[in-house]
């Protein structure tokens, strides 16, 4: 789908909207009948949630899958076998987005730096992170760029992993401009590969924040949404 085509189902869908808890929450449904569900920052417009939920061949509506933030933890609301507790010793793999570019963070790996190994791999459309020592391997893609049928383009892929140290990245303004970024003294304590939003996303997102001023927003207090 071309960035239009996305940015008119986008436009199409049937939207709610909710103040709550200093997030904007909006809710999409499409034609479809796939929901899906995002949480902005009040004051910096970031997107802190998105996640979607289909329905199954019969109908029931299915769990609600993360794409961008917290992982949900395992076993919440069972009392199955997924009740065990996980061992909070082990990576944890989330996204977690900038304005400028998409982020993912993966936890509790100590090896240092030039151990990892992040990279692009345009066969399969992902992103493949790797350690030397063979202790940790993750394939990951971009639903965005695919969404948008945009390439991926390694240049635009960074990663750091450090404690209390300079990063310099490099970012892109909505016109295609690159600038630098210098973040002083930030802690990280695990690897955190970064992929600099194209222009075409960055515009793309620019006008779906244009469209969502359109939506009458309810206050918490006026009821809940749906997706809650």
């Amino acid at each position: 789908m071309a960035v239009t085509g996305w940015l008119e189902s986008l436009r199409t869908a049937e939207k709610t909207a909710l103040l709550q808890d200093g997030r904007r929450k909006v809710h999409y449904l499409f034609p479809d009948g796939k929901e899906m569900a995002e949480e902005y920052d009040e004051k910096t417009g970031e997107l802190l949630v998105r996640k979607w939920r289909v329905k199954s061949a019969l109908g029931a509506l299915g769990q609600w899958q993360i794409e961008v933030g917290e992982p949900a933890l395992p076993g919440a609301g069972s009392l199955g076998p997924e009740f065990i507790k996980e061992n909070n010793a082990n990576p944890i793999f989330m996204r977690k987005d900038t304005k400028m570019s998409f982020q993912w963070r993966i936890r509790n790996l100590p090896y240092p730096k030039d151990v990892y190994g992040v990279c692009v791999d345009k066969k399969e459309r992902c992103i493949v992170v790797r350690t030397t020592n063979k202790k940790y391997f993750k394939k990951f893609s971009i639903p965005d760029l695919d969404r948008y049928q945009l390439p991926l383009d390694e240049a635009l892929l960074s990663f750091a992993h450090a404690n209390c140290t300079l990063i310099v990245s490099v970012r892109f303004t909505q016109t295609g401009h690159c600038i630098r970024e210098r973040l002083l003294s930030w802690p990280m304590s695990h690897p955190q590969p970064v992929y600099q939003k194209p222009k075409e996303v960055l515009a793309a997102e620019s006008q779906l924040q244009q469209e969502l001023k359109k939506v009458k927003t309810a206050n918490s207090s006026d009821g809940d949404c749906k997706t809650q």
